[in-house]
């Protein structure tokens, strides 16, 4: 693999996910490093790049919104000035299953430090991850039976019914490529070991995430919440957590809405997670050992996610990740893949494992 460097993953972002082109218009949209999430290194970095690459590069400071984030009228009229939008900033995520102005080409970047721009996740071949995303779309949505299991006593099985149109994703796109389409969970029951509820990334609020002092089982009943089972100060926090997050924006309180896991094995995270919970669920996901539910709202992504970690997943009994492990190999088209991208098949055969969780051990 050739070395890492900062401009290598800019690149990656605005010539392989982009398509940007000499004279085009580039708007970025960033959040101000002083709310610890986006650095304003990044920032730096990706207008240097794309004005060495011959864009006309505008940044526009879109602050931060916990609880209702949105597009002004300021940055509506910007983006339609602009040919390719990139978000360095929670707003982007925040929206993105909602609609956003037609046309654009609209990126939301999870690398958003430097950090991240020289790592193994922004330099992956964009259009590898593009390939890896579709044919576990394509996997799942034809097995008759999906099984989730996991070292703390997970255990979900469902038939997929996958929605493939346009509509059963978002349209925004995603660099790097983190995950494949949300599976439903309407049609998957069974029981998720958690070790803490932390928010979704859809909005954000105080006490965002309750920690358990041993695993709960969430109990999932076709899309539905039936309840937590564990040691009884646990349950309670988790109960506890639920009531007050529904009430708070008045919504389904025991939807469970979908699933997906990680696809990217250079998504690592180099910090530690109790530090800093929401940087953590807003870049972390996107690796294998991370398979999460959006929970708490009847929609994407809900307030409330389920983190599950070094899961089995078996399609018809096809493990298609292994203990926390993509097996990209065993996808349809995955060996043709790993052929025509040897960056990312040297990600696969030597993946990054850590994701923040050491202090938990």
């Amino acid at each position: 693999m050739a070395a890492l460097t900062p401009e290598a993953g800019v690149l990656n972002l605005l010539e392989n996910c982009a398509r940007a082109r000499p004279g085009e218009r580039l708007l970025i949209a960033y959040e101000p490093a002083e709310y610890g999430y986006c650095d304003g290194a990044a920032v730096a970095l990706v207008a240097r790049v794309a004005g060495e690459a011959g864009l006309a590069v505008t940044r526009h400071d879109v602050g931060f919104l916990p609880d209702n984030p949105h597009l002004s009228r300021e940055l509506l009229d910007m983006i339609a000035a602009a040919d390719i939008v990139v978000f360095l900033a929670r707003l982007g995520d925040q929206l993105r299953f909602s609609d956003m102005p037609e046309g654009k080409r609209i990126i939301v970047s999870f690398a958003v430090t430097r950090e991240l721009f020289v790592s193994r996740f922004a330099s992956g071949h964009h259009h590898a991850f593009l390939g890896v995303k579709s044919a576990i779309n394509h996997a799942v949505d034809r097995a008759r039976n999906v099984r989730i299991t996991c070292p703390l006593g997970t255990d979900v099985t469902g038939r997929p019914e996958m929605d493939l149109t346009p509509e059963g994703d978002t349209t925004i796109l995603r660099f790097p490529m983190s995950v494949f389409t949300p599976v439903p969970a309407h049609s998957f029951s069974g029981r998720v070991a958690l070790t803490f509820l932390t928010g979704s990334g859809s909005r954000y609020y105080d006490d965002y995430t309750v920690e358990f002092d041993a695993p709960v089982h969430a109990l999932l009943d076709r899309g539905r919440l039936a309840g937590f089972e564990g040691a009884g100060r646990d349950v309670a926090r988790a109960n506890a957590q639920y009531d007050r997050i529904a009430a708070m924006f008045g919504i389904d309180r025991d939807f469970v809405h979908s699933w997906h896991a990680g696809i990217h094995p250079g998504c690592g995270f180099p910090w530690n997670m109790r530090d800093r919970w929401e940087l953590w669920g807003g870049v972390a996901f996107g690796n294998p050992r991370i398979l999460h539910f959006h929970t708490c709202g009847a929609y994407a992504p809900g307030e409330i996610s389920w983190n599950v970690f070094d899961a089995t997943v078996t399609a018809d009994g096809v493990a298609l990740w292994e203990d926390g492990a993509l097996r990209a190999e065993r996808l349809p088209g995955g060996p043709e893949i790993l052929a025509r991208y040897p960056d990312a098949a040297a990600l696969f055969a030597a993946p990054d494992r850590d994701i923040g969780l050491r202090v938990m051990a």
